[in-house]
């Protein structure tokens, strides 16, 4: 007796900002266009930050992708000829893309997904946790601290060259921001609530 396997599986890549997610996700995309599958490749409408309808690493690796406000967008374009589903700043999106992503793998489709798993708080991101809690594979990555060096596993936000206060706004699209990679003790949230 003959057994048929279905591709169909959640991968996440985390991780903070500059380690490299998007570079990885390019990676996986060559690989699947490499092997001949059908790749779709969604964004967010939130990130402007190079090309309007690429996704672009820090280093300015990119590929063509498309831009959608919410998650239940990404049916509209999945095809039965559809083999894998790529989706970049996965964070932030609406919770829907966790069902969405659930019922793609069990539709046979390979989603990959990419984001940051913390905001600049240094708490879970939106839809991140339940990805990671549902996802076969998981694949963490760390950037390098600006200040010791040492893996880097939190974004910190600056604003005036001073860590971002814990009341500021999760997410700053177009702000005079910036960010850095930092590690677990050189993670600064002025304002943070003190856990008992």
């Amino acid at each position: 007796m003959y057994h048929t396997y279905k591709n169909g599986f959640i991968e996440v890549v985390c991780g903070p900002m500059f380690a490299g997610k998007t570079e990885e996700l390019i990676r996986r995309i060559k690989r699947l266009e490499y092997a001949k599958q059908s790749v779709l490749v969604f964004k967010p409408k939130i990130d402007t930050r190079y090309v309007v309808n690429e996704i672009v690493s820090h280093n300015l690796s990119k590929k063509p992708s498309i831009i959608i406000e919410n998650s239940a967008e990404i049916l509209n374009y999945v095809t039965d000829e559809t083999d894998a589903v790529v989706i970049d700043e996965v964070q932030f999106f609406d919770l829907g893309v966790v069902e969405i992503a659930e019922g793609l793998a069990d539709r046979g489709i390979r989603v990959i997904v990419g984001g940051l798993d913390r905001n600049f708080r240094g708490e879970p991101f939106g839809p991140m946790p339940d990805l990671l809690a549902r996802a076969e594979f998981v694949t963490k990555l760390t950037a390098i601290c600006v200040k010791s060096g040492l893996p880097a596993t939190r974004t910190q936000r600056i604003i005036d060259g001073k860590p971002a206060n814990y009341s500021d706004p999760l997410i700053l699209v177009g702000a005079n921001e910036s960010y850095e990679p930092r590690s677990r003790h050189y993670h600064e949230v002025p304002g943070k609530p003190k856990k008992d």
